[in-house]
């Protein structure tokens, strides 16, 4: 097995391929807003909506997916003649790595799938949509488009939404063009019919996905390998990645039915699973249009994967955040908890949504001391959950000199998200964190016991918002500036 530092590497490779991807577009709007009231009318929360966000979805996250990841990608996919095509026609315009084939039927809506969201959690989900088998004659439109696209790719995905495009007949002379080329073929599969897939080389079916094509239980990994083992034997697929949500993923291949791969689950807290399994088809189209093999495939995938049911919506994992989650475990960290601050805000939001506390503290962290240790102990003794912001390396030299830091931000991240009481790292650029602040608004602010005659910056913040201010108690004789003086003058 490739070890997780050169899955780190291989994820780079993921932007030189090209995926051709076939399926059914939609488009994906999340209504964001708070509870704070049951409705007088009936016994029904009131959301009082505070934001509105669209974006692709089906085979279009499949595509956002890709791009993430810096792969190139033609989408031929059908549309309806409708306000929410143009949205999508709109949403894909701008990035010229997408190469957009959107046929269109007049009697067709466009699918939109509304999510309505408060503390982190989705209250309701409202689709409209007509599904129907394409006619005759754009099928073949959809599979003569396909087909001449088909030689600039490295591989195939067939996103089946169950909406009408992929009909039986576009699935197969796809699978058949894909063949003789070698070019990898996966399905996201729908209905209960796998005989069509027959000849593809991967289908990523859920755990009720599976049950509903093969008739058989699916609850204990014995019971998902042997109706995986029965898909494979009755349909003529090479292999089938099982999603199993909290259990993880399991592969089965043909040529080794006996020696079924289990890779558990990655994510440390699940917000939203919406869109999970398209980032496992376009991780692994991209893994295999790279040439990496089906084994590293299945486990970037699944890192991928924990990466996105960590995040708010169809979200999408980046090539930045998968390598950072294997070089987390290099090192043994178990995760990569170096966010963004827009992911943190998600990451807030749910936590405040399971009425838990957050808590902040910030420094340099230059070199981590027994000192550190204890601050940051004391702050998570305080809260649920504890970020810990820290100064890039513009801004250490800004404050410490051209001589500091002795470690890179990346490095000074990673060893703080190896700490059990350190839940989040965010780096930031600034000479002070008030921006951080600002935005997360934590319960909790804590500053060395140093600070007691000086003004915290932030503390105005917290405090308006109803929060509290602390000062740790400090470890004597132990700072990073005594730290380097010792390790300089061996005293």
């Amino acid at each position: 097995m490739i070890p997780d530092s050169q899955l780190a590497e291989l994820v780079g490779r993921l932007a030189d391929v090209r995926v051709l991807a076939v399926g059914d577009v939609m488009l994906d709007r999340f209504v964001y807003g708070a509870v704070e009231r049951i409705s007088p009318e009936a016994p029904v929360p009131v959301l009082r909506i505070e934001r509105e966000q669209a974006m692709l979805g089906g085979v279009g996250n499949v595509v956002r997916n890709l791009r993430a990841q810096a792969a190139s990608v033609c989408l031929v996919a059908l549309l309806g003649r409708d306000e929410a095509a143009r949205e999508i026609k709109g949403l894909l315009r701008d990035d010229v790595d997408i190469e957009s084939h959107l046929l269109e039927e007049d009697d067709r809506p466009t699918t939109i799938k509304t999510r309505y969201i408060a503390g982190g959690q989705q209250m309701l989900r409202a689709d409209r949509e007509r599904a129907h088998a394409v006619a005759t004659v754009l099928e073949e439109e959809i599979i003569a488009r396909a087909e001449a696209d088909l030689g600039q790719a490295q591989a195939l995905v067939l996103s089946d939404y169950g909406k009408g495009v992929l009909t039986e007949r576009v699935v197969r002379r796809m699978i058949a063009a894909a063949r003789p080329s070698a070019i990898p073929v996966i399905v996201d599969p729908k209905g209960n019919d796998y005989g069509r897939y027959g000849g593809a080389t991967l289908v990523t079916p859920n755990r009720r996905e599976l049950t509903e094509a093969t008739g058989l239980p699916t609850g204990s990994d014995s019971e998902v390998v042997a109706a995986a083992a029965a898909l494979i034997e009755r349909t003529g697929i090479e292999a089938v990645l099982v999603t199993r949500s909290q259990d993880g993923m399991t592969l089965l291949r043909s040529e080794a039915l006996a020696s079924p791969l289990h890779l558990p689950a990655t994510a440390r807290e699940v917000y939203d699973v919406s869109g999970a399994g398209d980032t496992v088809v376009a991780t692994v189209a991209a893994a295999l249009a790279a040439g990496i093999d089906l084994e590293s495939a299945c486990r970037l995938a699944n890192a991928a994967a924990g990466i996105v049911v960590g995040k708010i919506g169809t979200a999408t994992a980046s090539s930045a955040e998968l390598a950072a989650v294997f070089r987390a475990r290099e090192l043994e960290t178990g995760e990569a908890k170096t966010v963004t601050l827009e992911d943190a805000l998600t990451h807030v939001s749910a936590w405040r949504g399971k009425g838990l506390t957050v808590g902040f503290t910030n420094g340099c962290f230059d070199l981590l001391h027994p000192g550190h240790i204890s601050l940051l102990r004391q702050s998570k003794a305080q809260c649920d959950r504890l970020i810990v912001g820290i100064n890039s390396d513009a801004s250490v030299r800004r404050l410490k000199g051209e001589g500091r830091p002795i470690q890179n931000d990346a490095s000074r991240a990673l060893v703080l998200g190896s700490l059990a009481s350190v839940d989040l790292v965010v780096i930031f650029g600034e000479d002070t964190p008030i921006d951080v602040i600002e935005a997360l608004r934590p319960d909790l602010l804590v500053k060395g016991a140093d600070y007691a005659n000086k003004e915290v910056v932030g503390a105005d913040v917290v405090r308006a918002h109803g929060g509290r201010v602390m000062l740790a108690v400090l470890e004597d004789g132990h700072s990073t500036t005594a730290t380097i003086a010792r390790a300089t003058t061996g005293r």
